[in-house]
């Protein structure tokens, strides 16, 4: 069992730190808002934290799952952040959705203080969060991941290292841009069906058997035809994913077209008050135009 500190307590993280304290392990919490991470421990026991550095003091593992880049660079190297506080030899790991350049200039940040900084997205949402059931991509030195993932895998149904560092983020871009293009195409098919006078319950009980059966499909086609979207990964935060993924395809060369295209899908549900609704809303886009 290890000395943990996670750091960020939102749908994801506050579950995720409360699979770690169950499993065993020694977990201290920080939340930006304080309240979060003393209903954490009211909830789970273990320790709580008023500043990153206090939080990651003494810890073998420093687990966060932040906003976006500036919100991971604040608790890293900001002020009162954990990199100070770290001991020599203690590894950072990152769950946050963030571009491959914080992740390298934080990998290289961390190295010349004696630590390690393993990049981890996660997938799974907020179920998978909830019952330990993540997927997690994971970048950084071989030596540093090999150590975290025994940790990882309190919380993870498959958890594996693509690369040096940045190549968990990379491979967390290629799942965004794969569920962009299958959440707009499972709107299409639903709409159609709707158009068409068709069952749609019907429709995806046959279809979903086939070639055309996801996850996306099987998790989420009864609250798109019965137009609710109170859930799930936000729409805010699936723009804040391609405007990455848009970002690194001008920096490689790649041709993301379909991901361009929905991403501005996704601008119009926001106009629409959707910003906050699960990112199978795009349906609601295609409602609004008759």
């Amino acid at each position: 069992m290890a000395k943990v500190a996670f750091l960020g307590l939102g749908v994801m993280g506050y579950p995720m730190a409360g699979h770690l304290q169950a499993a065993g392990h020694e977990v201290t919490v920080y939340n930006r808002t304080t309240a979060k991470a003393e209903a954490w421990v009211a909830q789970h026991g273990g320790a709580l934290g008023k500043t990153p550095a206090e939080a990651a003091q003494g810890a073998d593992f420093v687990m966060s799952c932040v906003g976006n880049d500036d919100d991971l660079r604040g608790v890293c190297t900001g002020a009162d952040g954990a990199f100070a506080a770290m001991k020599t030899g203690a590894i950072f790991v990152d769950h946050t959705t963030v571009s491959a350049k914080v992740t390298r200039e934080l990998y290289e940040a961390g190295k010349a203080l004696g630590l390690a900084f393993v990049d981890a997205p996660i997938s799974g949402g907020q179920a998978g969060a909830e019952n330990g059931v993540l997927s997690i991509m994971c970048g950084g030195d071989a030596e540093a991941y090999a150590q975290a993932e025994p940790v990882m895998q309190v919380y993870s149904k498959v958890c594996r290292r693509t690369g040096e560092s940045g190549a968990g983020q990379m491979t967390k871009m290629c799942n965004q841009i794969a569920i962009a293009g299958l959440v707009q195409g499972l709107s299409e098919a639903l709409h159609f069906a709707e158009k068409a006078g068709l069952d749609g319950r019907a429709v995806v009980e046959v279809i979903s058997q086939g070639a055309a059966g996801s996850w996306q499909m099987s998790n989420r086609y009864e609250t798109m035809l019965d137009d609710h979207f109170e859930h799930g990964f936000a729409v805010d935060w699936m723009r804040k994913d391609l405007g990455i993924c848009l970002d690194t395809a001008d920096e490689t060369g790649a041709s993301l077209p379909v991901t361009a295209l929905v991403d501005q899908f996704y601008k119009d549900v926001q106009k629409l008050g959707g910003g906050r609704w699960d990112t199978s809303s795009l349906i609601k886009r295609l409602r609004a135009m008759g």
